[in-house]
């Protein structure tokens, strides 16, 4: 559990940065620096100098050399976070140049294939307007 001391200073310093008094403030004593910083196991977090601001958070040991969460994720973890409707539609899509009606200038079917992308493009079109 992240104590609340630790969320607290992580969000309060982003919270004051869009208020009006954050403003008028920043242009007659804004601090020189921020750093905002991870630091892995017994870690020290550095000590400020000056009027600087020093934000860590603390990370266990076996995250140092590791690459960040958001990134490691594979295309299985991804895909399972997207809706079978958009995986259908983008297949679809994908694979819509190389079938007959496909709105190309090559092949038999490509004029009808262009009135079915207009029409299709002018449902999506509507369903946008519509929301």
């Amino acid at each position: 559990m992240i104590p609340a001391r630790l969320i607290l200073s992580l969000t309060l310093p982003f919270a004051l940065l869009g208020s009006p008094v954050f403003a008028a403030a920043e242009a007659a004593d804004a601090p020189e620096r921020f750093s905002v910083l991870l630091t892995y196991g017994d870690d020290e977090c550095p000590e400020p100098v000056g009027d600087e601001i020093v934000v860590c958070a603390n990370q266990p040991e076996s995250e140092r050399y590791r690459i960040p969460k958001d990134l490691r994720r594979t295309e299985d973890e991804r895909a399972a976070e997207q809706s079978w409707t958009s995986r259908v539609e983008t297949q679809d899509e994908i694979a819509r140049s190389s079938r007959p009606g496909s709105c190309s200038v090559i092949g038999t079917n490509g004029f009808s294939g262009c009135q079915s992308a207009a029409i299709r493009r002018w449902f999506e079109e509507r369903r946008e307007a519509g929301n």
